[in-house]
């Protein structure tokens, strides 16, 4: 795989400067990296470079997942709470 070691940032809520700290460190050493409970970050020499890794990425996961039988971690009831004291409707 392109991606190589795929590092798993813990989980932040959006917004938390937190997560950018976490993003920055990991940013060091990968050009790939998944955030907990959000999604994907890649980069690459060219956009077409990034956005092949991330195809790549996408399909490489969806095998694991399905392979190894995971099971989802939905966030916990307080992540939740955070999340709507956060962002009201």
């Amino acid at each position: 795989m392109r991606v190589g070691r795929l590092p798993i940032a813990p989980y932040f809520p959006p917004g938390d400067p937190a997560l950018a700290g976490a993003v920055a460190a990991l940013a060091q050493k990968h050009h790939a990296i998944l955030l907990a409970n959000h999604g994907p970050i890649v980069s690459g020499t060219t956009l077409s470079a990034a956005a092949d890794a991330i195809e790549e990425l996408e399909a490489t996961a969806r095998l694991w997942l399905l392979v190894r039988g995971e099971r989802v971690r939905p966030l916990t009831a307080a992540q939740v709470d955070e999340l709507k004291r956060r962002f009201p409707r």
